[in-house]
Protein backbone atom coordinates (compact mmCIF):
# COMPACT_ATOMS: atom_id res chain seq x y z
CA UNK A 1 0.00 0.00 0.00
CA UNK A 2 1.03 3.70 -0.72
CA UNK A 3 -0.32 7.15 0.84
CA UNK A 4 -3.39 8.02 -1.51
CA UNK A 5 -2.51 11.45 -0.71
CA UNK A 6 -1.49 13.88 1.59
CA UNK A 7 -4.34 15.99 3.24
CA UNK A 8 -4.77 19.05 0.77
CA UNK A 9 -3.89 22.60 1.40
CA UNK A 10 -6.98 23.90 1.44
CA UNK A 11 -7.77 21.27 4.25
CA UNK A 12 -4.43 22.16 6.10
CA UNK A 13 -4.97 25.39 6.07
CA UNK A 14 -8.67 25.30 6.97
CA UNK A 15 -8.27 22.87 10.02
CA UNK A 16 -4.93 24.97 11.01
CA UNK A 17 -6.74 28.24 11.56
CA UNK A 18 -9.16 26.48 13.85
CA UNK A 19 -7.93 26.47 16.97
CA UNK A 20 -11.06 24.93 18.50
CA UNK A 21 -10.62 22.07 16.34
CA UNK A 22 -9.56 18.92 18.40
CA UNK A 23 -6.86 17.33 16.81
CA UNK A 24 -8.14 13.82 16.36
CA UNK A 25 -10.19 15.53 13.93
CA UNK A 26 -7.66 17.12 11.60
CA UNK A 27 -6.82 15.64 8.50
CA UNK A 28 -4.73 12.20 8.36
CA UNK A 29 -2.21 10.54 5.38
CA UNK A 30 -4.32 7.68 4.01
CA UNK A 31 -2.90 4.44 2.70
CA UNK A 32 -3.78 3.73 -1.00
CA UNK A 33 -5.48 0.09 -0.77
CA UNK A 34 -3.54 -1.65 -3.53
CA UNK A 35 -7.01 -2.13 -5.84
CA UNK A 36 -6.76 1.38 -6.12
CA UNK A 37 -4.62 2.75 -8.68
CA UNK A 38 -4.22 6.26 -9.12
CA UNK A 39 -4.98 6.36 -12.84
CA UNK A 40 -8.95 4.94 -11.80
CA UNK A 41 -8.76 7.57 -8.57
CA UNK A 42 -6.75 10.27 -9.19
CA UNK A 43 -8.30 12.60 -6.41
CA UNK A 44 -6.15 13.33 -3.00
CA UNK A 45 -7.61 11.52 -0.15
CA UNK A 46 -7.20 11.87 3.55
CA UNK A 47 -8.16 10.58 6.48
CA UNK A 48 -10.77 12.16 9.10
CA UNK A 49 -11.17 10.61 12.53
CA UNK A 50 -14.58 10.62 13.84
CA UNK A 51 -15.40 8.88 16.79
CA UNK A 52 -14.32 5.23 16.00
CA UNK A 53 -13.54 5.58 12.58
CA UNK A 54 -11.30 6.66 9.89
CA UNK A 55 -13.51 8.66 6.97
CA UNK A 56 -12.01 8.52 4.42
CA UNK A 57 -12.41 12.59 1.87
CA UNK A 58 -11.40 13.14 -1.54
CA UNK A 59 -10.50 16.71 -2.34
CA UNK A 60 -9.78 18.26 -6.25
CA UNK A 61 -10.17 21.66 -7.95
CA UNK A 62 -10.69 25.33 -6.33
CA UNK A 63 -13.95 27.76 -6.26
CA UNK A 64 -16.95 27.19 -4.64
CA UNK A 65 -17.47 24.24 -2.98
CA UNK A 66 -19.83 21.27 -3.82
CA UNK A 67 -19.74 18.36 -1.24
CA UNK A 68 -21.16 15.13 -2.98
CA UNK A 69 -22.59 12.59 -0.60
CA UNK A 70 -23.80 9.25 -0.90
CA UNK A 71 -24.81 7.02 1.75
CA UNK A 72 -24.75 3.40 0.63
CA UNK A 73 -21.57 2.05 -1.66
CA UNK A 74 -18.70 4.36 -2.13
CA UNK A 75 -17.47 7.83 -3.58
CA UNK A 76 -16.57 6.20 -6.72
CA UNK A 77 -19.89 7.04 -8.15
CA UNK A 78 -19.05 10.38 -8.21
CA UNK A 79 -15.75 10.05 -9.87
CA UNK A 80 -16.63 11.14 -13.43
CA UNK A 81 -19.16 14.16 -12.47
CA UNK A 82 -15.84 15.85 -10.40
CA UNK A 83 -13.91 15.20 -13.16
CA UNK A 84 -16.44 17.46 -15.19
CA UNK A 85 -16.30 19.36 -12.53
CA UNK A 86 -12.92 20.26 -10.93
CA UNK A 87 -11.78 23.04 -13.28
CA UNK A 88 -14.66 25.29 -11.29
CA UNK A 89 -15.30 23.62 -8.18
CA UNK A 90 -13.79 22.53 -5.23
CA UNK A 91 -14.91 19.35 -4.96
CA UNK A 92 -14.83 17.43 -1.97
CA UNK A 93 -16.61 13.47 -1.41
CA UNK A 94 -16.49 10.86 1.83
CA UNK A 95 -17.31 7.64 2.13
CA UNK A 96 -20.13 6.54 4.40
CA UNK A 97 -19.15 4.92 7.76
CA UNK A 98 -18.04 1.57 6.91
CA UNK A 99 -17.86 1.73 2.85
CA UNK A 100 -15.36 2.37 0.71
CA UNK A 101 -12.20 3.87 1.74
CA UNK A 102 -13.42 4.61 5.54
CA UNK A 103 -12.99 2.44 8.35
CA UNK A 104 -15.19 -0.81 8.49
CA UNK A 105 -17.74 -1.44 11.19
CA UNK A 106 -20.18 -3.81 12.48
CA UNK A 107 -23.42 -3.37 11.37
CA UNK A 108 -24.54 -2.46 15.25
CA UNK A 109 -22.92 1.05 14.44
CA UNK A 110 -23.91 1.40 10.96
CA UNK A 111 -27.38 3.93 10.65
CA UNK A 112 -28.20 7.08 8.75
CA UNK A 113 -27.84 8.96 11.92
CA UNK A 114 -24.49 8.18 12.33
CA UNK A 115 -23.61 8.92 8.34
CA UNK A 116 -25.35 12.08 8.99
CA UNK A 117 -23.23 12.92 11.72
CA UNK A 118 -20.01 11.98 10.02
CA UNK A 119 -21.81 14.45 7.64
CA UNK A 120 -21.66 17.27 9.72
CA UNK A 121 -18.24 16.61 11.53
CA UNK A 122 -16.65 16.68 7.95
CA UNK A 123 -18.11 20.12 7.49
CA UNK A 124 -17.04 21.55 10.65
CA UNK A 125 -13.43 19.99 10.52
CA UNK A 126 -12.37 21.10 7.04
CA UNK A 127 -14.68 24.40 7.93
CA UNK A 128 -16.73 24.34 4.42
CA UNK A 129 -18.03 27.79 3.78
CA UNK A 130 -20.85 29.08 1.08
CA UNK A 131 -21.21 24.63 0.49
CA UNK A 132 -23.56 23.44 -1.83
CA UNK A 133 -24.71 19.84 -1.19
CA UNK A 134 -25.09 17.33 -4.19
CA UNK A 135 -27.01 14.33 -2.84
CA UNK A 136 -27.52 11.13 -3.95
CA UNK A 137 -29.57 8.43 -2.76
CA UNK A 138 -29.97 7.64 1.24
CA UNK A 139 -27.10 10.25 1.20
CA UNK A 140 -29.72 12.46 0.49
CA UNK A 141 -31.77 12.23 4.29
CA UNK A 142 -27.90 12.01 5.47
CA UNK A 143 -26.63 15.27 4.17
CA UNK A 144 -29.45 17.14 4.55
CA UNK A 145 -30.04 16.19 8.34
CA UNK A 146 -25.93 16.47 8.51
CA UNK A 147 -25.92 19.84 6.93
CA UNK A 148 -28.84 21.35 9.34
CA UNK A 149 -26.23 21.24 12.06
CA UNK A 150 -24.44 23.91 10.37
CA UNK A 151 -27.56 25.14 8.29
CA UNK A 152 -25.80 28.93 7.61
CA UNK A 153 -22.88 27.47 5.71
CA UNK A 154 -25.66 26.05 3.04
CA UNK A 155 -25.95 27.85 0.48
CA UNK A 156 -27.95 25.10 -2.68
CA UNK A 157 -28.70 21.70 -2.53
CA UNK A 158 -28.64 19.63 -6.33
CA UNK A 159 -30.66 16.25 -5.76
CA UNK A 160 -29.78 13.62 -7.63
CA UNK A 161 -31.97 10.68 -7.46
CA UNK A 162 -32.81 11.18 -3.97
CA UNK A 163 -35.20 11.94 -1.43
CA UNK A 164 -36.25 13.62 1.67
CA UNK A 165 -39.13 12.26 3.39
CA UNK A 166 -40.06 9.52 5.78
CA UNK A 167 -40.55 6.68 3.39
CA UNK A 168 -44.28 6.02 2.72
CA UNK A 169 -46.77 3.10 0.66
CA UNK A 170 -46.07 -0.45 0.82
CA UNK A 171 -43.52 -0.57 -2.79
CA UNK A 172 -41.30 1.94 -1.12
CA UNK A 173 -41.13 0.45 2.59
CA UNK A 174 -41.10 -3.10 1.26
CA UNK A 175 -38.55 -2.18 -0.71
CA UNK A 176 -36.57 -1.48 1.96
CA UNK A 177 -37.63 -4.30 4.34
CA UNK A 178 -36.75 -7.04 1.47
CA UNK A 179 -33.19 -4.66 0.96
CA UNK A 180 -32.39 -4.47 4.64
CA UNK A 181 -33.54 -7.90 5.75
CA UNK A 182 -30.67 -10.82 7.09
CA UNK A 183 -31.46 -12.72 4.34
CA UNK A 184 -31.00 -10.93 1.39
CA UNK A 185 -28.02 -9.78 3.20
CA UNK A 186 -26.17 -12.78 3.55
CA UNK A 187 -27.22 -13.73 -0.34
CA UNK A 188 -25.69 -10.14 -1.03
CA UNK A 189 -22.66 -11.03 0.81
CA UNK A 190 -22.26 -14.62 -1.10
CA UNK A 191 -23.15 -13.76 -4.37
CA UNK A 192 -22.05 -10.10 -4.71
CA UNK A 193 -25.00 -9.69 -7.13
CA UNK A 194 -25.17 -5.81 -5.54
CA UNK A 195 -21.80 -5.42 -6.58
CA UNK A 196 -22.14 -6.66 -10.13
CA UNK A 197 -25.38 -4.52 -10.91
CA UNK A 198 -24.18 -1.73 -9.84
CA UNK A 199 -21.04 -1.83 -11.75
CA UNK A 200 -22.90 -2.87 -14.80
CA UNK A 201 -24.56 0.33 -17.43
CA UNK A 202 -27.87 -0.67 -15.67
CA UNK A 203 -25.85 1.03 -12.70
CA UNK A 204 -22.64 3.12 -12.32
CA UNK A 205 -21.10 1.50 -15.09
CA UNK A 206 -22.34 2.32 -18.01
CA UNK A 207 -19.13 4.60 -19.00
CA UNK A 208 -16.80 2.38 -17.17
CA UNK A 209 -13.81 0.05 -18.80
CA UNK A 210 -13.35 -3.53 -17.45
CA UNK A 211 -10.51 -1.61 -14.87
CA UNK A 212 -12.91 0.65 -12.98
CA UNK A 213 -15.87 -1.95 -13.20
CA UNK A 214 -13.10 -4.15 -11.14
CA UNK A 215 -11.78 -0.89 -8.85
CA UNK A 216 -15.42 0.07 -8.15
CA UNK A 217 -16.50 -3.66 -7.13
CA UNK A 218 -13.27 -3.36 -5.12
CA UNK A 219 -14.62 -1.32 -2.76
CA UNK A 220 -17.64 -3.34 -2.02
CA UNK A 221 -15.94 -5.70 -0.16
CA UNK A 222 -18.35 -8.44 1.85
CA UNK A 223 -18.35 -5.82 5.26
CA UNK A 224 -19.32 -3.05 2.64
CA UNK A 225 -22.09 -5.03 1.29
CA UNK A 226 -23.28 -5.73 4.67
CA UNK A 227 -23.15 -2.07 5.33
CA UNK A 228 -25.20 -0.99 2.29
CA UNK A 229 -27.82 -3.43 4.02
CA UNK A 230 -27.74 -1.70 6.94
CA UNK A 231 -28.35 1.15 6.03
CA UNK A 232 -31.29 0.09 3.50
CA UNK A 233 -33.08 -1.22 7.27
CA UNK A 234 -32.14 1.66 8.94
CA UNK A 235 -33.82 3.69 6.64
CA UNK A 236 -37.49 2.09 6.92
CA UNK A 237 -37.20 2.83 10.23
CA UNK A 238 -35.25 6.06 11.31
CA UNK A 239 -38.35 7.54 11.75
CA UNK A 240 -37.07 10.48 13.72
CA UNK A 241 -34.41 11.09 11.60
CA UNK A 242 -36.55 11.92 8.82
CA UNK A 243 -39.07 13.97 10.86
CA UNK A 244 -35.65 16.32 11.08
CA UNK A 245 -35.08 16.03 7.35
CA UNK A 246 -38.44 17.12 6.49
CA UNK A 247 -38.26 20.20 9.21
CA UNK A 248 -35.53 21.50 7.35
CA UNK A 249 -36.69 21.29 4.09
CA UNK A 250 -39.81 22.73 5.00
CA UNK A 251 -38.74 25.11 7.31
CA UNK A 252 -35.15 26.02 7.77
CA UNK A 253 -33.93 25.13 3.69
CA UNK A 254 -36.51 26.19 1.98
CA UNK A 255 -35.33 29.34 0.75
CA UNK A 256 -32.49 27.78 -0.72
CA UNK A 257 -32.36 27.06 -4.65
CA UNK A 258 -32.29 23.20 -5.78
CA UNK A 259 -32.27 21.17 -8.76
CA UNK A 260 -33.14 17.93 -9.60
CA UNK A 261 -31.85 15.53 -11.60
CA UNK A 262 -32.75 11.77 -11.84
CA UNK A 263 -32.70 8.71 -14.55
CA UNK A 264 -35.66 8.75 -17.17
CA UNK A 265 -35.96 5.31 -16.34
CA UNK A 266 -35.41 5.50 -12.67
CA UNK A 267 -38.24 7.04 -10.60
CA UNK A 268 -41.02 4.86 -10.18
CA UNK A 269 -42.10 6.95 -6.39
CA UNK A 270 -42.63 10.17 -8.45
CA UNK A 271 -39.40 11.54 -6.02
CA UNK A 272 -39.04 14.87 -8.71
CA UNK A 273 -42.86 16.11 -8.20
CA UNK A 274 -42.50 15.35 -4.47
CA UNK A 275 -39.48 17.74 -4.65
CA UNK A 276 -41.29 20.57 -6.94
CA UNK A 277 -43.84 20.58 -4.50
CA UNK A 278 -41.75 21.43 -1.77
CA UNK A 279 -39.91 23.72 -3.85
CA UNK A 280 -42.05 25.41 -6.40
CA UNK A 281 -39.03 27.04 -7.63
CA UNK A 282 -36.64 23.84 -8.34
CA UNK A 283 -34.92 23.28 -11.84
CA UNK A 284 -35.57 19.91 -12.51
CA UNK A 285 -33.57 17.49 -15.79
CA UNK A 286 -34.29 14.16 -16.42
CA UNK A 287 -30.93 12.04 -18.17
CA UNK A 288 -32.55 10.82 -20.68
CA UNK A 289 -32.67 7.14 -20.84
CA UNK A 290 -30.92 7.02 -17.02
CA UNK A 291 -31.22 4.67 -14.08
CA UNK A 292 -30.30 5.07 -10.81
CA UNK A 293 -26.96 7.28 -11.36
CA UNK A 294 -27.64 9.91 -13.51
CA UNK A 295 -24.55 10.80 -12.33
CA UNK A 296 -22.68 8.22 -14.28
CA UNK A 297 -25.36 7.74 -17.08
CA UNK A 298 -24.07 11.51 -18.61
CA UNK A 299 -22.12 13.31 -16.36
CA UNK A 300 -21.12 15.54 -19.06
CA UNK A 301 -25.04 16.67 -19.03
CA UNK A 302 -25.30 16.70 -15.20
CA UNK A 303 -21.62 18.70 -14.60
CA UNK A 304 -23.57 21.38 -17.21
CA UNK A 305 -26.86 21.48 -15.57
CA UNK A 306 -25.19 21.73 -11.89
CA UNK A 307 -22.58 24.31 -12.94
CA UNK A 308 -25.45 26.31 -15.04
CA UNK A 309 -27.57 26.26 -11.97
CA UNK A 310 -24.84 26.97 -9.35
CA UNK A 311 -23.97 30.27 -11.69
CA UNK A 312 -27.30 31.30 -11.74
CA UNK A 313 -29.02 30.79 -9.11
CA UNK A 314 -26.67 29.94 -5.82
CA UNK A 315 -23.37 32.29 -6.56
CA UNK A 316 -25.30 35.70 -6.40
CA UNK A 317 -26.10 34.40 -2.67
CA UNK A 318 -22.69 34.44 -2.24
CA UNK A 319 -21.12 38.00 -0.38
CA UNK A 320 -18.17 37.90 -2.28
CA UNK A 321 -16.63 36.01 -6.00
CA UNK A 322 -15.66 32.48 -4.97
CA UNK A 323 -14.28 31.82 -8.71
CA UNK A 324 -10.67 31.26 -8.92
CA UNK A 325 -9.33 33.53 -11.77
CA UNK A 326 -8.69 31.77 -14.85
CA UNK A 327 -11.06 29.05 -14.10
CA UNK A 328 -13.32 28.00 -17.57
CA UNK A 329 -16.45 29.90 -17.62
CA UNK A 330 -19.91 28.87 -16.91
CA UNK A 331 -21.53 26.75 -19.79
CA UNK A 332 -24.49 24.97 -20.17
CA UNK A 333 -24.82 22.49 -23.30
Amino acid sequence: MSVIGSPSPNAISRAASDENLSSSMRPLPLLRPAWLPESAWPFPTFGLKIDNSTIAVSEAGQGPTLLFVHTGVWSFIWRDLMLHLVGDFRCICLDAPGTGQSSRLPGREISLAKSAHVISTVIQSLDLQDLTLVLHDLGGPCGIAGALKVADRIRGIAALNTFGWKPAGAFFRGMLALMGSAPMREFSVLTEFLSIISSSKFGAGRHMDKASRQVFRAGIDAQARRAFHYYMRDARNAGSLFETVERALVHTFNHLPLITIFGELNDPLGFQRHWKALFPDALQFVVKGGHHFPMCDDPEFVAAAIRSWHMQKVAPTFQHELRPPGSKEYKCS
